[in-house]
């Protein structure tokens, strides 16, 4: 059975007809927030486009929700792992959003290229 498909209500933050937001369980900052289509499917590219539509509302409504409840936020990563090679552990698509803090690492610099952490730094 997919994790998400079985999410339980109390974890649900928000939602719309084709997506559910959550909490990550394993959060890389405070407030890393996934949105996760309701429809089960693994590869974002095969995601209907009121679905990716349905993402892109949902990632604009959680960032100022975000902003108005945490002024330390300065700045957000969106990331999409897509296949195992990519790091998707869980096969089903979820978006993170996460928020990024002045300092909450030394050096920032190549941001999403720390995926590989030896290309982070140009």
């Amino acid at each position: 059975m997919c994790l998400f498909c079985s999410m339980g209500q109390d974890r649900i933050i928000a939602e719309n007809d084709l997506v559910y937001v959550i909490r990550d369980g394993y959060p890389v900052t405070e407030s890393h927030t996934l949105i996760i289509p309701k429809r089960h499917e693994a590869n974002y590219f095969n995601l209907t486009s009121q679905e990716v539509d349905a993402i892109n509302k949902m990632l604009q409504e959680q960032k100022s929700l975000l902003e108005q409840q945490d002024p330390t936020i300065s700045g957000f990563n969106v990331g999409i792992n897509i296949g195992e090679d990519a790091g998707q552990s869980i096969f089903h698509v979820h978006v993170h959003l996460i928020p990024r803090r002045k300092g909450d690492m030394k050096n920032p610099k190549g941001g999403v290229r720390g995926v590989i952490p030896e290309k982070q730094h140009y």
